[in-house]
């Protein structure tokens, strides 16, 4: 085993250095806490517990076993490596630069359409508590702020995640308090439910507890923005690996604990649980006063919180990229140590993408969104054959780098591809899915093509 000096005497070499360090650790906990909670978790989960009643919690708990599986596997690189390009450097190490190329731009194109989607969703939010308010305003309004934000300094972006997130983390710290009480009867004004409303607990058989996992393994996203905020970190080292040791809890008390609540205390087949989101049918079912208006609000923040973080991380992975040689060079002009122009196209393209939901609902907006569908997935097979290919490299080369260390190698490895093959076989099977794995299955082959020609013409020079 090497000693303590050796450690000492080679550090992790970090991408992409000429990056501002402003992030400190607080911040990084936060990112990786604030970053499992979203609007699909406190929204999107409705439809998945409908289709699988209180199943929803074996969905959530299989998907979040594979999330952490994947978030292990990307911690351990990224603790070896840091880097603002994350997984998208580590395939290119790994694998070679076509990867990283692919996994890279599929990537900026999914955060860029998501700042969109997610300042479509704050603007519809923002317009029922202002009726008659023009959407696209409020959404110019927010991106305006966020491209402000992340313009100025990464110490910034840091803050606004960190109170972004103690607001997200304290909203559903005290909705599982409130839930654990009430099924324990200690609330006052509740009885406890037992277990009258887990009796039927697969509703609608296999088929909806596919229905449910695939719901779940996407609310998943955004996990991946603590490794690449870990490079302008103080400690990117010692970041990556807190925040990746924490992950485990996190995803059970956050997701599949508050899964659990919801279906213990609301009939799954509650139409409430679908039109206003399974939280405030729960905190409605509670009698608690202004839990609509509550919910808002904390969506709206998690809508926001999920701008910021999308803008940082676009205009992050392009800067790595492009480092690289696998942009356009004017990503990765830095001015006081942020790429502005990174962000500034980040934002463009997200305000873009809003804009085609107006011009084209019913054509252009929709193949956008089925071809980023399954991007996530992607990333995730990239992440696991690249930890698969660089573990070994690293226990010969580098073994002082293994500061974080992926379980059972290489067995969980293999698991964890077997269970994202598994997802791709269930997506193909639905109709609603099928669609867009194809979608996002042939962006990804034109990317890789295209890194691929971009590689062999390097080669040649």
């Amino acid at each position: 085993m090497p000693s303590s000096s050796t450690r000492t005497e080679t550090p992790p070499q970090t991408e992409g250095a000429s990056l501002a360090h402003g992030l400190k650790q607080r911040h990084l906990s936060m990112i990786a806490l604030g970053g499992v909670i979203g609007a699909g978790l406190f929204v999107g989960s409705g439809a998945g517990i409908a289709a699988a009643g209180p199943s929803i919690v074996i969905a959530y708990a299989l998907s979040g076993l594979l999330v952490m599986l994947v978030m292990r596997m990307l911690g351990e690189m990224s603790a070896a490596y840091p880097s603002s390009g994350s997984f998208s450097a580590h395939a290119e190490r790994a694998i070679g630069p076509w990867a990283g190329f692919a996994a890279g731009w599929s990537f900026w194109v999914l955060l860029c359409t998501a700042v969109g989607l997610e300042g479509i969703g704050a603007a519809k939010i923002v317009q029922g508590w202002v009726p008659g308010s023009p959407q696209w305003i409020w959404v110019a309004l927010f991106m305006l702020v966020f491209l402000g934000t992340n313009l100025a300094a990464v110490k910034n972006f840091g803050e606004f995640e960190f109170w972004f997130a103690a607001l997200k983390v304290g909203a559903i710290s005290l909705f599982l308090v409130l839930g654990v009480l009430a099924i324990t009867g200690v609330l006052p004004g509740t009885d406890a439910p037992g277990t009258s409303h887990l009796t039927h607990f697969l509703p609608h058989g296999g088929q909806g507890l596919v229905i449910g996992l695939l719901a779940s393994v996407f609310a998943y996203g955004g996990l991946e923005t603590v490794t690449i905020a870990a490079a302008e970190s103080e400690d990117p080292v010692r970041g990556v690996a807190r925040a990746v040791r924490t992950a485990m809890w996190r995803i059970a008390v956050f997701y599949i604990g508050s899964m659990a609540v919801v279906v213990t205390l609301v009939p799954w087949n509650s139409p409430e649980v679908v039109a206003r989101g399974p939280y405030v049918a729960t905190l409605d079912h509670l009698g608690i006063p202004g839990a609509a208006r509550l919910m808002d609000v904390v969506v709206f923040v998690a809508l926001l919180s999920a701008m910021n973080a999308n803008i940082y991380g676009s205009s992050r992975i392009a800067f790595s990229l492009v480092e690289r040689g696998q942009g356009p060079k004017a990503l990765a002009k830095l001015s006081g140590g942020v790429p502005r122009i990174g962000v500034l196209t980040s934002c463009v393209v997200g305000f873009f993408c809003v804009l085609l939901s107006y011009w084209r609902p019913d054509d252009v907006f929709p193949w956008l969104l089925n071809m980023i569908g399954a991007v996530i997935l992607v990333v995730w097979i990239f992440i696991a054959v690249s930890q698969l290919l660089l573990r070994r490299r690293i226990e010969r080369e580098a073994p002082q780098r293994l500061v974080v260390r992926m379980w059972a190698f290489p067995y969980l490895t293999w698991v964890a591809l077997a269970g994202m093959a598994a997802v791709f076989v269930l997506m193909a099977r639905q109709p609603d899915t099928r669609v867009q794995l194809y979608s996002s299955g042939a962006m990804t082959v034109v990317l890789a093509a295209v890194g691929y020609a971009w590689q062999r013409a390097r080669a040649r020079r």
